[in-house]
């Protein structure tokens, strides 16, 4: 079992993640389009980061600008996309 430490830390960068793609978690919540367990399943994906100082790096870089898709190596890469484009969906 991961420490709450970790936790919190893996969880914000989930978080910062979706806000560096545009995606509103919050939203896709109320919308049913993400479950409190996929969220915490996210979470604890974003925990078996090879190298979350990386992550933590390349999303202060794009902090301003933003960016259209995760880096590759993002553990949570496919339900960022699934969710952009139930969000893009959702928006026509």
């Amino acid at each position: 079992m991961c420490e709450a430490r970790t936790l919190n830390r893996h969880a914000a960068l989930v978080n910062r993640m979706a806000e560096t793609l545009g995606l509103d978690l919050t939203q896709a919540t109320r919308d049913g389009r993400l479950s409190a367990e996929t969220w915490r399943d996210a979470v604890m994906s974003c925990t078996g980061c090879a190298d979350p100082n990386h992550c933590m790096g390349w999303l202060a870089e794009r902090h301003e600008t933003g960016a259209e898709a995760p880096p590759d190596y993002c553990q949570n890469a496919a339900l960022m996309a699934r969710l952009a484009d139930a969000a893009a969906v959702g928006k026509e």
